[in-house]
């Protein structure tokens, strides 16, 4: 049987990396984004590498929740229809904001680096369990680090700093990923985050060179911050795939879940934060109120 995966950014940089990578493995791809000239280019290069195993492309703008609702749903149509497994889910989407920005009401950085994976993957878990053995891979960042660790509501208090306020989205959704690796424990579906490290992409070439994206008291240390960013995203997004990859396709992962791999592509230590049960169900009540599962999956395995 045909195994398959979705890498949601998938047509450049680290997702379309990715891509190759699953499609080297043996899966049929698809790559999920907004552009269909993008998408094309990003299909024929996963064709022209990997022809035994043939990818696709699905447009589909992944900070609208309404398109990830459609899409989960048409995903889901699609494996019902086929038979066939959805064996990978790569959410690989992320971006980070210079200025404060807001869709349909909600900040953009919560939407785009938590909101959006969390709520196609709840949707597609009913596919990815009926499927099983089957994986979900959340692409996380090392700005975790940075992010102010207050969930009570979307914004954090104090001034917009999109370097800070794009780890505080990871955040969530790292402590999202450790909190569902526990619900969906013996389901046969294994949850795992992904540290790519760095690379030049196009999120980080157009971000951070802004000192604007970072507090006040960085700004003053500008010179040093910057070239920090430089020496962190100066690797190629081939490497930086490296773990989202090995978190998808590993053997060795097989029956284990709740796991972080590092940018070396080995098991690493989860930030701290992320294991705080508080955060966690701080992080899963304004999920549920700002995107809403009108029947939430596997609800048997909460705790």
């Amino acid at each position: 049987m045909t195994k398959t995966a979705v890498v949601t950014a998938g047509t450049g940089g680290i997702g379309l990396e990715t891509a190759l990578g699953l499609a080297a493995a043996g899966f049929a791809v698809t790559v999920i984004g907004r552009d269909a000239d993008r998408g094309a280019r990003a299909v024929e290069r996963i064709n022209a590498e990997q022809p035994a195993h043939s990818g696709r492309f699905l447009s589909a703008d992944l900070a609208s929740l309404d398109q990830v609702r459609a899409l989960a749903a048409m995903l889901a149509a699609e494996h019902a229809a086929s038979g066939e497994p959805l064996t990978v889910l790569v959410n690989n989407v992320g971006a980070m904001f210079a200025r404060r920005q807001h869709i349909d009401g909600v900040e953009a950085s919560f939407v785009v680096n938590h909101l959006s994976p969390y709520l196609l993957t709840e949707l597609l878990l009913p596919t990815l369990t009926a499927g099983a053995p089957s994986r979900v891979v959340n692409v996380t960042s090392a700005a975790v680090g940075t992010a102010r660790r207050v969930f009570d509501d979307v914004e954090p208090p104090g001034g917009y700093y999109g370097f800070h306020w794009y780890g505080r989205a990871k955040l969530a959704n790292l402590a999202y990923t450790l909190d569902l690796a526990k619900r969906l424990r013996g389901t046969g579906v294994s949850i795992f985050a992904a540290d790519p490290g760095g690379a030049a992409t196009d999120m980080t070439n157009g971000t951070l060179t802004d000192p604007k994206i970072v507090s006040p008291p960085l700004r003053l240390l500008w010179p040093l911050v910057r070239r920090r960013f430089e020496r962190s995203t100066s690797g190629s997004a081939s490497v930086a795939a490296r773990p989202s990859i090995t978190a998808a396709t590993d053997p060795a992962l097989t029956g284990r879940t709740g796991l972080v791999i590092g940018p070396s592509a080995d098991p690493v230590a989860p930030f701290r934060a992320a294991t705080d049960p508080r955060i966690a169900d701080a992080v899963r009540r304004l999920s549920q109120a700002h995107a809403p599962v009108a029947t939430p999956a596997n609800t048997e395995h909460l705790g």
